[in-house]
């Protein structure tokens, strides 16, 4: 039996967050329901992120 690892995409840029790595997740602070995920490059730039779910964007 073969199982696929199905990894989680960074919010900002949308690229796969391999294990491991020096991401982060939390809520969306507006609306509490989408979990924003971000890998370390894009929290270290400070890349903005959009909730699909009300639109926030934060830094």
């Amino acid at each position: 039996m073969s199982e696929k690892l199905s990894l989680v995409t960074c919010t900002s840029c949308g690229k796969p967050i391999p294990p491991g790595s020096e991401s982060t997740k939390f809520l969306c602070p507006n609306c509490g329901e989408i979990q924003i995920k971000r890998d370390g490059k894009c929290r270290k730039f400070g890349r903005l992120y959009k909730c699909p779910n009300c639109g926030f964007q934060g830094p």
